[in-house]
């Protein structure tokens, strides 16, 4: 069957389209001072852009292995005097997935101010077919004085290599904020990872993170983060932390879910004594509206996940506390996803702002 149409093509909005850098530009490893890069534990001793280590005592599942590669939570942070920014990227694969924008599979994001206090200013583009790319985040009026960057990493690909450009002699110093202060650890699914935000910064964690104005380190796994105790000792080994999200319910089913929570945590608080722990039971999804076994499905594993945070907790854990996931979202909860499970961004949106009060309130911060 052939197609035919009597439509003439339409000029692209110039808004739409990619763009190649002109100008003069200086570029910059961000393994280099005064870069600080955040989001990789172990990425002083391996070097690489990884959220888990390479090479643990106990061996990783291997698709844990694999989405370890993934970027998520990861950022570059330094301050100048630029008035454009921009950045060149290798990554692992292309773009690929049918219900994520490559802005948010494949992209960095630029945020410019002070820490807690940042706005967004730019989201990289790329070719679809393209493992690589270099792309202008953002580009204006030469600042006052030296101002705050932060780049947020692909959150469903791996990055091999970027470069940081800004414009030729431009000041650039460190900012130092992220070391004084202690780190959110999130362990979750594919919804914890970011999945299915349109660009990086939009993901709930780092939206916590902004607003919190600490480093984040998002151990969400698509589809296998189920509480396995290798992880547990992994990421009770990470320093500096200020509290730890358990977020990982909708990657198991009920049986498996009820088997680990409460050994994970166990294995977990004996590594960390004194970090808070926030668990959190899913967000509902929209099959819900059509299938009450669902519902019913998920307030089980919720009385479940609730339980044993107070049986914890008056066995003596007095760090550990409990939010309803199904709360997040509001009434209308069915048109926070892209898909029915994973939130748009309006959907991560809603999630970040129920999850931060909880967050405060677990570490002692107003």
């Amino acid at each position: 069957m052939s197609w035919s149409s009597n439509v003439q093509p339409q000029q692209l909005d110039p808004n739409m389209r990619t763009h190649s850098l002109q100008g003069d530009w200086e570029w910059y490893s961000p393994l280099t001072p005064p870069f600080q890069v955040y989001g990789f534990p172990w990425l002083a001793e391996e070097g690489i852009y990884r959220r888990l280590p390479l090479n643990p005592k106990e061996a990783l599942p291997s698709a844990i292995d694999r989405l370890a590669n993934c970027t998520a939570g990861g950022q570059i942070r330094f301050r100048t005097d630029a008035e454009r920014v921009a950045v060149r990227v290798r990554l692992g694969g292309t773009a690929s997935m049918d219900h994520m924008p490559a802005t948010g599979q494949n992209g960095f994001d630029a945020y410019i101010g002070e820490p807690g206090r940042e706005r967004y200013v730019g989201t990289s583009r790329m070719k679809l077919h393209e493992s690589g790319y270099e792309c202008i985040l953002f580009s204006g009026s030469k600042p006052d004085k030296l101002r705050t960057v932060t780049l947020n990493f692909p959150l469903y690909q791996s990055v091999s290599e970027v470069a940081v450009g800004v414009a030729a002699g431009a000041a650039i110093e460190a900012d130092e904020t992220y070391r004084s202060r202690g780190r959110i650890v999130f362990y979750g699914t594919s919804i914890t990872q970011g999945g299915c935000a349109g660009r990086p910064g939009l993901a709930y964690p780092q939206q916590i993170g902004r607003a919190l104005a600490r480093e984040v380190i998002n151990l969400g796994f698509s589809g296998n983060g189920k509480g396995e105790a290798e992880l547990a000792a992994v990421i009770g080994t990470i320093s500096r932390v200020d509290c730890f999200v358990v977020d990982y319910e909708a990657n198991c089913s009920t049986e498996l879910y009820m088997q680990t929570l409460e050994p994970f945590i166990r294995q977990y608080r004996s590594a960390q004594r004194e970090v808070p722990i926030l668990v959190v039971s899913r967000i509902p999804y929209a099959k819900e509206l059509l299938d009450r076994s669902v519902t019913a499905e998920r307030k089980k594993r919720l009385v479940f996940a609730k339980e044993v945070v107070g049986k914890l907790y008056r066995d003596g854990d007095e760090r550990i506390a409990f939010v309803d996931g199904s709360r997040l979202l509001g009434k209308r909860y069915d048109e926070c996803t892209v898909d029915g499970v994973h939130p748009n961004d309006l959907g991560f949106t809603r999630m970040a702002n129920g999850l931060l009060p909880a967050i405060q309130k677990i570490i002692g911060e107003p």
